[in-house]
């Protein structure tokens, strides 16, 4: 319901032919460029804070400029960045547009290689400076080095010791610059490696340029990069002499697509993205796998390369719940299975009464999981049908048959999304007053103190929007109970490798589970967990474990509800609500490729993640807890 700050998007062009060959084949040379646009706004949803596109020219001349960029802020990125590309063609005659000498001599952004990124913040970070890509400038063109990825990484502090251990000294503290840095670093001894050998071949000047370019082995430098890194991450990078690359996290955490023929080598964070830009189909597209980087070099010579040994199988799976595209095939069925599975524990909270419940969903990624949600009901309700007409023992009559078959499934467009709220009022009475007007409903949309509402979101994170919105306003209807469902699990636990959720206290499961053990009694447990994270955080990776976990141990999935519920109802509310949960089994069978549970279950897959966990309690307890109740 709460929107979330999350994973970036990542676009990757190579053009394996002459600007000559797009020109004749398309009637455009811009045929890279406006590719990459398509791609840009089909992952308009993964970045609505910033964007970046960056370029290369093959074979740049001494004193000309070979590598572009263009960068802005705000939801409105994109667009901004093409017109200000556009600006620069303005000018120029259709037969100098046409012209593809003159337009590789002269114009920015005529290259074959394409870079693009979109953005959403992860650290807390705003500003043009934090806007991806990233630039790393030399006179030697191969040392040139163009980065973007969607990552976070769990563990910067200990790359940038060792940077500074190394006698660099990183002019920003952010995963971004830092991997910026330490992929140039081994981007520079590479080009020297070669530098070296072409010395000892005897060549000289450009011929040692020359050497060095045909030379340079990426392969090389991710290996003696990315080993150091823990996080989910795809990692998109430019050379200045031609050469491009993608990388995915050895535990397949962020997700990445490519295709490759004999015109281009394309990547991007999502499936669907590369379908609709190039018109291909589903089987056309390959996913790099966990540890994998796609090459392609100078040449335009692509190249699969295995450079860090797979780790684990862990798939972000809400990702597949919330963020990514629903017009993915995969996607489409497995949120659809996420609502059409949880149709028994809404049966059983409206008491079976479907002729007296009216089924709906929050206007969001939930609309997907609400159809399941009614081919659910649609099938319950035809057996009960078919179970009604077996018993009658006789062929039915004319209004025995109606009878029957005015049994179905009542849905309606109960929830509208009206307006964004803009906190320009500061005054807290105020805001929440607004808050609480972010949704409206139809009216007459059931019968009061009659029919029960039921209403699906994808997920419940802080329990903001139900408790100043949603409960208030579907208590105007005078609904005889409120069900509200999420087609994800409870969210217990935080994320590192790429969604803003990094502390304990936002989740209303966690406030829940934390006032729970106060009504019992059971501080010890708190005590006890407090400091069996602190001695934990201080371990090497490989021998962590999270001891968040034991705080729920104690307690039912439903017991958690219904806290959240005590919690989250605003004063005057009448109607009963109960909440209920996609449990951790049908999440599995649901979307049984994408294992990244941790969200849910506290199993991460890297010992960043586990510390980090551990951390946030430790930070919970010295920040919050300790000055409502003391040790």
């Amino acid at each position: 319901m709460e929107p979330l700050k999350h994973e970036c998007g990542v676009a990757l062009i190579r053009l394996l032919k002459p600007l000559e060959y797009y020109q004749q084949k398309y009637g455009t040379w811009m045929y890279g460029l406006n590719k990459l646009y398509l791609m840009m706004e089909k992952q308009h949803n993964r970045g609505q804070e910033g964007a970046g596109i960056a370029s290369v020219k093959l074979g740049g001349e001494p004193g000309k400029e070979y590598m572009y960029r263009e960068k802005a802020e705000g939801s409105n990125a994109i667009t901004e960045i093409f017109c200000n590309v556009q600006k620069k063609f303005r000018d120029l005659s259709p037969h100098e547009l046409q012209d593809v000498d003159f337009v590789k001599s002269n114009l920015p952004f005529a290259g074959e290689l394409y870079m693009g990124h979109l953005r959403y913040s992860t650290t807390g970070k705003s500003g043009l400076t934090y806007v991806h890509p990233f630039l790393r400038r030399n006179n030697w063109r191969a040392k040139n080095l163009c980065l973007c990825g969607n990552f976070n990484m769990t563990n910067i502090g200990e790359i940038f010791s060792k940077l500074t251990r190394q006698g660099q000294s990183p002019r920003i503290y952010s995963d971004s610059y830092i991997m910026l840095e330490l992929l140039g670093h081994r981007l520079d001894r590479e080009v020297e490696r070669n530098f070296v050998i072409a010395k000892d071949k005897g060549l000289q000047d450009q011929a040692i340029t020359r050497f060095i370019e045909d030379n340079v082995d990426m392969s090389n430098v991710l290996k003696t990069s990315m080993d150091d890194f823990d996080g989910g991450y795809v990692v998109c990078g430019l050379t200045g002499s031609g050469e491009m690359f993608a990388m995915r996290d050895p535990w397949g955490i962020r997700p990445a697509f490519y295709f490759i023929n004999d015109e281009i080598a394309v990547l991007a964070s999502e499936r669907p993205v590369l379908q609709t830009t190039f018109d291909l189909k589903c089987e056309d597209i390959k996913e790099l796998e966990p540890g994998q980087s796609l090459i392609v070099n100078k040449h335009g010579e692509c190249n699969l390369k295995q450079i860090i040994e797979r780790k684990g199988d862990a798939a972000c799976s809400f990702e597949r719940i919330y963020f990514s595209r629903g017009c993915d095939k995969d996607i489409y069925n497995e949120r659809k299975q996420l609502g059409e599975q949880l149709t028994s524990q809404i049966l059983e909270a409206v008491d079976y009464d479907t002729a007296h419940t009216v089924i709906s969903f929050i206007p969001n990624t939930a609309e997907v999981a609400f159809y399941g949600m009614l081919s659910g009901f649609k099938h319950f309700i035809n057996e009960q049908k078919v179970k009604k007409l077996e018993a009658l023992g006789k062929l039915p009559s004319h209004e025995e048959l109606m009878e029957l078959l005015d049994d179905y499934v009542r849905s309606e467009k109960v929830a509208w999304k009206d307006i964004k709220l803009r906190t320009f009022i500061t005054e807290g009475n105020s805001r929440n007053d607004l808050a609480s007007h972010v949704y409206d409903i139809t009216y007459g949309s059931i019968t009061p103190n009659v029919d029960n509402l039921v209403i699906i979101d994808d997920s419940i994170v802080r329990g903001t929007t139900l408790k100043e919105s949603i409960f208030r306003i579907l208590d105007r209807l005078s609904p005889k109970k409120i069900v509200i469902v999420s087609s994800a699990p409870q969210i217990r636990y935080p994320d590192y490798y790429g969604i803003d959720m990094p502390r304990l206290e936002e989740f209303c499961v966690f406030r829940a589970t934390i006032e729970l053990l106060k009504d019992r009694g059971m501080y010890q447990l708190i005590e006890d967990t407090y400091h069996k994270c602190k001695d934990e955080i201080l371990k090497k990776d490989g021998e962590l474990r999270n001891y968040v976990q034991e705080i729920y141990k104690p307690f039912t999935p439903q017991e958690i509800n219904a806290k959240i519920i005590e919690m989250l109802r605003p004063e005057g509310m009448k109607s009963p609500v109960e909440l209920v949960f996609q449990s951790i089994e049908g999440l599995h069978k649901a979307i049984p490729n994408h294992k990244g549970d941790w969200y849910f279950t506290g199993n991460y897959p890297t010992s960043g993640g586990v510390r980090l966990c551990n951390q946030a309690f430790v930070n919970y307890i010295e920040k919050r807890y300790q000055y409502e109740h003391k040790f």
